[in-house]
């Protein structure tokens, strides 16, 4: 009986020691395995900070991070329409209709096929698609805001 107990203590101290250092290679991604990509996310729907219920054409305040809005309804847009808080030639902020959105992405990135329109960088910066002459005229995403 005593040297069964032993058996089942050596196993039970080796059992442990075994999940642990599994649990532990699991939780951190090795250089070789960095674990699971990004979520990504390309439309409005899965973009955070949007405001809801702004009326188009009235005042905001801010024209560089989460500008983005979803629009009442109104004598001039459906409710639900993707609006953006702008100042044209540095008048006072107000809320336009959006370009096409693109989701989140990465400023300084390229966007070849979404000239023009926008998006929000990771931390809510206002980005839109321009080509770039400093690049050899390749299409960056940039800061909306300037």
């Amino acid at each position: 009986m005593g040297e069964t107990m032993q058996n089942i203590r050596v196993m039970t101290a080796f059992l442990s020691v075994a999940l642990a250092a599994g649990a532990g290679a699991a939780a951190a991604p090795s250089a070789a395995d960095p674990g699971p990509p990004a979520e990504q996310c390309d439309y409005p729907a899965c973009t955070p900070g949007i405001m809801p219920n702004v009326v188009l054409g009235a005042p905001c305040s801010n024209t560089t991070y989460f500008v983005f809005g979803s629009a009442v309804a109104g004598p001039s847009t459906l409710p639900g329409r993707l609006v953006f808080c702008g100042s044209p030639r540095r008048y006072d902020p107000r809320w336009f209709r959006s370009p096409e959105m693109h989701g989140i992405k990465e400023e300084g990135t390229k966007c070849d096929s979404y000239d023009g329109e926008v998006a929000q960088a990771p931390d809510g910066l206002f980005l839109t698609c321009v080509a770039d002459a400093a690049n050899d005229g390749q299409t960056l995403w940039r800061r909306g805001d300037l």
